[in-house]
């Protein structure tokens, strides 16, 4: 088992900043890739960000290029994601995601999640 925990979440106004974090604990953290994800209600949970195992290999999605940075530090257990020019639409709760076999990219790839943080942002 993996236990994942998001921080960081909150509301922010739009051009803002904001850090999300999230710990691991019960499993080696660097035997699992990562990732964010995030859901609105009524919506469908979507890709944001992941990274592999060692870090060398990142993936975004579209909409995040540019704006939102993907890191992990492995001997801390922790996964970040950077967001800078927070636009409204990215209000959402985001979903920190761990999985031993593949770079998490969709939700059916994902093992473990966490319970989610909500990100707000005011237009």
């Amino acid at each position: 088992q993996v236990q994942l925990v998001e921080s960081g979440g909150g509301l922010v106004q739009a051009g803002g900043s904001l850090r999300l974090s999230c710990a691991a604990s019960g499993r080696t953290f660097s035997n699992y890739a990562m990732g964010w994800f995030r859901q609105v209600p009524g919506k469908e949970r979507e890709f944001v960000a992941a990274i592999s195992w060692s870090g060398g290999r990142i993936l975004y999605a579209e909409f995040v290029k540019g704006r939102f940075t993907i890191s992990r530090d492995n001997p801390k257990n922790t996964l970040y994601l950077q967001m800078n020019s927070l636009k409204a639409e990215d209000t959402a709760v985001y979903y920190c995601a761990a999985d031993r076999t593949t770079i998490p990219t969709m939700p059916s790839n994902v093992d473990y999640w966490g319970q989610g943080t909500q990100v707000t942002v005011s237009s």
